[in-house]
């Protein structure tokens, strides 16, 4: 399979995860707003930041590694020996189900039962739900494997629908269950594979604790009522919503493209170079998406950020914490889109060496993520959270740039140059900044919805100003979109 037509594969492969995550972001979206009125923001802060870690864990360790060495390669191997590799992911399900539950029922401080009920049976089926979710891990991977996109939509979305409708259902009619409504919607071998999965498992557990990192010192260390850890959870979500719904099914797709096309072994002087060449713009392109996505998020949140809150939430977010919180994470995001981007082909790229050597990387950025995460967050509380995580993205993207370099060094491609903006665009964003910023000082968000309607319209207006200006100076961007686009909808129609 040539190099372009697995690009054509994955262009499909992200759009329709794309679709999906605007489907399972739409609905969380909506569904979150519902529950915020009808249940307390404790129980929402149990769920949503140790429960869902919980959960998140245990699939997480248990399959991360798996995917990231199983999915490396062609779709042409014995797959008899992967399928028997892929089933050890449910026996370490159940070891980390086990484990992880046993510390969350008897190390972690238990939440009172007037307030939140029934927690102890919303471990025990959080931990069961991640055992029964790691089954059908070897078909998720074959599927992934094998691009077969119209399964994978099927099966993911009538999962979460499902779910969010009971979880609705259940909110309305019994909300004194408590946790219950959660627990119950959530409900031989190639030793070379094998090598490389142990590699990525280690680098996924330090992965591990850097993504979840701030819902561990929650958890663990008591910086945070439970309160406040609702209040953060839904910032955190709803400041991620558009960089999640674009880069995730990216990530995802690119991923599989950058393995496929690329041999770990070599570095890119000694690949086919139609290959290399077709990658080096493919990151370049995607480099770009993630730096102009993440500064529109950053210029135009900062100024929107109080009004959103009080949309969605009420005062309940739009007073206290929760506008700084939501200005401080639209920077966060930038960087977030950044390394998910630079993080999918240096993983994609990296021998097994090279990956064990990152590994030692990890681990020190883990550890003091945690220390200052802990220290930040007492000196100005959940505000710390994202600074920390600043931090950490700022380190992570500077290893990822620093291998991306590395590798394209003895080659005539320089795919980093994604990375750079026009004058004019940066001249557009800033005004747009300036514009937007007195728009809310002098209309939002205490002077009525005739006052809000028309900051939005300031707003729109300068949005529409800054994508045209992009239109009209990212021309490589915008062809490679339109080309990706048009392979999809190729793609569909022929399958």
């Amino acid at each position: 399979m040539g190099s372009q037509e697995v690009l054509g594969q994955a262009a499909r492969l992200a759009s329709s995860g794309l679709l999906l995550q605007v489907l399972f972001r739409l609905i969380t979206f909506v569904l979150n707003a519902f529950i915020l009125r009808f249940l307390s923001k404790e129980i929402v802060g149990i769920v949503n930041v140790r429960l869902t870690l919980l959960y998140s864990t245990a699939t997480f360790l248990a399959r991360e590694a798996f995917r990231r060495a199983c999915l490396s390669g062609g779709a042409q191997r014995d797959w008899s020996q992967t399928l028997n590799l892929l089933w050890l992911t449910v026996p370490l399900g159940i070891f980390w189900s086990l484990s992880l539950g046993w510390v969350w029922l008897q190390l972690l401080e238990v939440p009172d039962p007037n307030v939140v009920p029934y927690y102890g049976a919303g471990v025990l089926l959080f931990a069961l739900s991640a055992v029964v979710e790691l089954l059908g891990e070897p078909f998720w991977v074959l599927a992934q494997a094998h691009m077969f996109v119209k399964l994978k939509v099927l099966a993911e979305s009538m999962s979460v629908i499902l779910r969010s409708v009971l979880t609705a259902l259940l909110v309305v009619w019994l909300p004194h269950w408590g946790l219950y409504i959660f627990s119950l919607a959530q409900a031989f071998v190639n030793w070379k594979e094998a090598r490389l999965t142990w590699s990525f498992f280690k680098q996924s557990f330090l992965k591990q604790i850097l993504t979840e990192g701030e819902r561990y010192v929650m958890t663990f260390l008591n910086v945070l009522n439970f309160g406040d850890q609702g209040v953060y959870d839904i910032v955190n979500n709803l400041g991620s919503l558009v960089a999640r719904l674009i880069f995730q099914p990216v990530e995802e797709s690119f991923y599989i493209f950058f393995a496929k096309v690329l041999e770990r072994e070599k570095d890119a002087s000694l690949q086919k170079q139609d290959d290399v060449a077709v990658a080096a713009a493919v990151l370049e392109s995607l480099l770009k998406l993630a730096l102009l996505t993440g500064l529109t998020i950053t210029v135009f949140g900062f100024a929107y950020s109080q009004l959103a809150l009080d949309i969605y939430g009420g005062a309940m977010l739009s007073s206290g914490s929760g506008p700084v919180l939501m200005r401080c994470y639209c920077l966060y995001v930038l960087l977030l889109a950044v390394n998910g981007v630079t993080e999918c082909f240096t993983f994609a790229a990296m021998s097994k060496e090279e990956v064990d050597r990152y590994n030692f990387t990890m681990l020190a950025l883990s550890s003091s993520f945690l220390v200052l995460s802990y220290l930040l967050t007492s000196w100005c509380g959940s505000v710390g959270f994202i600074m920390a995580n600043c931090f950490n993205m700022g380190i992570r993207i500077t290893q990822s740039l620093s291998f991306i370099h590395r590798y394209f060094r003895e080659s005539p491609h320089r795919p980093l140059a994604g990375l750079r903006l026009s004058p004019v665009l940066l001249g557009v964003f800033v005004l747009s900044a300036g514009i937007t910023n007195v728009s809310e000082a002098f209309l939002c968000c205490e002077r009525g919805w005739l006052a809000r309607l028309a900051h939005i319209a300031v707003g729109a207006i300068c949005l529409g100003m800054t994508l045209g200006t992009a239109f009209l100076t990212e021309t490589k961007l915008v062809h490679f979109l339109r080309t990706q686009l048009g392979r999809s909808r190729l793609s569909d129609k022929m399958t």
